[in-house]
C-alpha cells in the first residue's frame, strides 16, 4: 500500500506519482496495448455500428496509454506536501488530462454505439452503463476539481467510472467471443 495515499480521495493516476509509480505506468501501457488490440478486432468485424465503435475503444486504449506516458500533476493534497490543486499546471499534467479526458468521453460514447445488435438486454446494460459511466466520471472529476461535496470520495466516484467501464468492455469482449463460436461451431 502506498502510504499517505487515499483510494476514496485520490486518483488512479496519482498512484503513478512516486517511487514505486512505474508498477502504475506499467498497467496504463499494459491495459491500452490490450485494448487497441482488441479495438483492432472490432474495427475488422461487419457493420459501421463496430466500425466505429472499435475507433472508439481504441480511443480509450491510446488515452490509457498517453495517461501512462504524462504522469498526473499532483491533486487533492497527494504526494503529501502538495496543493489541494497545482498552482500551475505542468505540460505533463495537462497532457494526461487531454488523453484521460477524451478515453473516458471515448468509452462512454462507445457503450451507446455498440449498444444495438445483441438483443434487448445487451441494448438495455450497454445504454444504463454508458450513462453510469459518464455519471460516475462527471462526479470525480467536480470532486477532483475540489467541490467540497465530492473532494473526499472523487476516488470513489472514479473507481465506480472505471470498474463499469471495464466490465462493460469484458462483457462485450465475452459476448463476441461467444458469438463467434456459436458461428464456427453451426452446421452450414
Amino acid at each position: 500500500m502506498t502510504p499517505d495515499y487515499d483510494p476514496l480521495r485520490h486518483p488512479v493516476s496519482s498512484l503513478a506519482l512516486g517511487p514505486l509509480g512505474w508498477t502504475q505506468t506499467l498497467n496504463f501501457f499494459v491495459a491500452g496495448v490490450l485494448t487497441l488490440a482488441f479495438a483492432v478486432g472490432l474495427v475488422h468485424l461487419p457493420g459501421a455500428r463496430h466500425k466505429v465503435g472499435g475507433i472508439l475503444v481504441g480511443i480509450w486504449g491510446v488515452g490509457l496509454i498517453g495517461a501512462g506516458a504524462f504522469a498526473t500533476d499532483p491533486v487533492s493534497g497527494y504526494p503529501p506536501g502538495t496543493p489541494p490543486t497545482p498552482a500551475e499546471a505542468t505540460t505533463s499534467g495537462t497532457l494526461h488530462d487531454l488523453f484521460s479526458v477524451a478515453a473516458f468521453f471515448a468509452l462512454g460514447a462507445a457503450c451507446f454505439v455498440l449498444a444495438g445488435g445483441r438483443g434487448w438486454r445487451w441494448t438495455i446494460y450497454s445504454v444504463l452503463s454508458g450513462a453510469a459511466f459518464l455519471g460516475a466520471f462527471f462526479v470525480a472529476s467536480i470532486g477532483f476539481s475540489q467541490t467540497e461535496t465530492f473532494v473526499e470520495v472523487a476516488g470513489l466516484w472514479q473507481r465506480v467510472c472505471v470498474v463499469i467501464g471495464w466490465a462493460w468492455l469484458t462483457m462485450l469482449a465475452l459476448g463476441l467471443l461467444r458469438q463467434e463460436r456459436r458461428r464456427t461451431s453451426s452446421p452450414v
